[in-house]
């Protein structure tokens, strides 16, 4: 990699992104460091990228690594998993590594004849000493490959628009948060409160891209103004990879990355916001919340990043759980839901945490500090040890918010405390140590939520979110799930019997019917059924994997039934008693007789 001659393209650090064989999902990244440390360069690759916690070793994915001075080479070898120590030399020093790159999530890197999504927290040499030094970034399309663009929130220096050319970071940490996506684009472009913002789609040109910038553009010119303005940041990408399937998100500091179904994006024709359009429209709206409840407002626990090890806090059900519950409350607030659809959402919310055994098992604090182990890690126990501080936070969330209403006539809710800290942490660069949450909170309330915290936050009670809804017209109820796709958030949909319950969980492998998770207080659990049994047969008749409810179906509450199954190639037989099914699907609706008071609070709240 020749220097380049021109001052504005000149750095110490210069990184360049080579999609050396796209077919084979190959990468060469080339370092070029004009002042090694004279005692021997260090660099590493990070182990975990910011926003999902699991140590996911990057480093693993290098199979071949050299250096050289010059031309010369030089000599390196291995300290550890993630690093490498370069023989001492003058400089300049020219790393070159191949990466495996083949990784389709918004986490990893992946290239191939189609697209190419690059994290540079999976790709760029961390090099030791120099994090906080300028760099550039040299991209360029494959060979042979003819109309890919580019699209990221990294510096621009040369080129149009779209255009493959030189990118700047201001140190390593900016680097590593600001992915590329590459590949045939469809982009739309819109602004909130002067600040250009962009979706570009990959995968997406079906698309009505000009309804998704205009309905994005409300969502974060809501979000704006909760916060204030003005925007923090200059420029904003949204990065979408669009597949036949998939979902999911990865906020960064001006930008995010999100993959989504193809059959969840509006078509021109379409004017309904479809259940898969509202979810897309959910996920971007998280993930554009982060632009300050995470990616500014940062806990004490995660400042600064340590790319190396674990980073421990116990306050991600604050940063993923508030964000929760604002993303779906942000498309109700921007016109874009109404309050039939956002209350039809929290139903859906409450449910996965009623469903949840594991939330008598484990307080949120402990599944904050616990996700590098478990909520990343989960087992076929996870439904029965562990709870999600994205559901159970947005659950926490709301309650406060009520609770905050309510305590203050409506003269403080969750949107002052964003506001406040927002105020005196985030928009001032101050990490948020541990408590600081609920000593503010208490301050604008004027009154000690000492109870609130430890019960939500410290213990494995339920929040009391029925008691608190129903002061502002709105019914929680209950019921049993209807069948297994029921996801909640509806008024029951038929009568009928009780469904017989057993408290198992299925997944189909190949022709075999497989048992993914046992309920640790259902009937199955005390039959002695284990995770992994293969089910074969009810009361000696054959379950069909492709179809296994119609077989269930012939069990009755309370009457005993037999479970033919392979366990490790040997065949048991267990005999187990269905029992009803637990009412834990959750429905709200408008109480059509609520008091002017409640109805007032209902309108603040809701808008409605």
């Amino acid at each position: 990699m020749p220097p380049m001659n021109d001052e504005a393209l000149s750095a110490d650090l210069i990184y360049s992104l080579e999609l050396t064989d796209p077919a084979r999902h190959m990468i060469t990244v080339v370092c070029r460091i004009e002042n090694p440390d004279p005692a021997g360069q260090i660099v590493s690759l990070p182990a975990w990228i910011p926003g999902s916690y699991l140590m996911r070793e990057f480093a693993k994915h290098i199979t071949a690594i050299a250096a050289s001075e010059r031309g010369a080479p030089v000599g390196l070898h291995k300290l550890d998993k993630s690093s490498f120590q370069i023989a001492p030399c003058d400089g300049p020093l020219v790393v070159r590594a191949s990466i495996y790159a083949h990784d389709l999530s918004v986490r990893g890197a992946f290239v191939d004849g189609g697209h190419a999504f690059l994290n540079p927290a999976c790709l760029c040499l961390r090099v030791h000493g120099q994090e906080d030094e300028p760099c550039l970034v040299q991209t360029q399309p494959p060979e042979g490959v003819d109309g890919w663009s580019v699209a990221t929130a990294l510096e621009r220096r040369t080129g149009e628009p779209g255009q493959f050319g030189v990118f700047a970071a201001q140190n390593y940490d900016a680097l590593i948060d600001r992915p590329l996506l590459m590949g045939p684009l469809t982009t739309g472009e819109f602004t909130v409160a002067g600040v250009p913002h962009s979706i570009s789609l990959c995968g997406g040109e079906h698309a009505d891209v000009d309804r998704l910038a205009a309905d994005l553009a409300l969502v974060c010119a809501w979000q704006a103004d909760l916060f204030g303005l003005p925007l923090p940041m200059s420029r904003y990408d949204f990065l979408v990879m669009v597949q036949d399937s998939g979902y999911g998100g990865l906020e960064h500091r001006d930008s995010s990355a999100l993959i989504c179904a193809r059959r969840d994006l509006p078509v021109p024709s379409q004017q309904e916001v479809t259940s898969g359009y509202r979810k897309f429209l959910g996920l971007a709206s998280h993930e554009y919340f982060h632009l300050w409840n995470i990616k500014r407002i940062r806990p004490a626990g995660l400042t600064p990043y340590r790319l190396d090890r674990e980073n421990y806090t116990r306050q991600l059900w604050l940063f993923e759980g508030i964000t929760s519950y604002y993303d779906d409350l942000a498309l109700l607030r921007s016109g874009l839901l109404g309050v039939q659809g956002y209350l039809r959402l929290v139903g859906e919310n409450l449910t996965r945490v009623y469903r949840s055994r594991g939330r008598r098992a484990q307080t949120l604090e402990d599944a904050s500090f616990d996700a590098w182990v478990k909520f990343y890690r989960p087992d076929e126990n996870s439904g029965n040890a562990t709870v999600s501080y994205y559901a159970k936070g947005a659950m926490v969330a709301l309650a406060l918010d009520l609770e905050l209403r309510l305590r203050t006539d409506n003269d403080v809710s969750l949107d002052d405390v964003m506001r406040a800290l927002w105020r005196d942490y985030g928009g001032v660069g101050r990490a948020l140590p541990a408590g600081a949450f609920e000593r503010l909170t208490e301050e604008l309330c004027g009154q000690s939520m000492a109870e609130f915290f430890d019960q939500n936050l410290r213990s494995t009670v339920d929040p009391p979110v029925g008691i608190l809804l129903a002061q502002f017209g709105v019914h929680l109820q209950l019921r049993a799930a209807e069948s297994d796709a029921d996801r909640g958030g509806q008024a029951p949909q038929r009568e009928g019997p009780a469904r017989p319950w057993l408290g198992i969980s299925m997944a189909r492998d190949g022709e075999q019917l497989k048992i993914r998770q046992v309920a640790a207080d259902g009937p199955a659990a005390a039959a002695g059924v284990s995770p992994g049994d293969e089910l074969i047969a009810i009361n000696g008749w054959r379950v069909d994997a492709a179809n296994p409810a119609a077989r269930f179906a012939e069990l009755a509450v309370g009457e005993p039934g037999r479970l033919s199954l392979f366990r490790r190639g040997r065949l048991i037989e267990l005999e187990v008693a269905p029992s009803r099914s637990p009412r834990d699907t959750a429905w709200l609706s408008l109480d059509a007789g609520a008091d002017e008071a409640s109805l007032n609070r209902r309108e603040l709240w809701l808008g409605s």
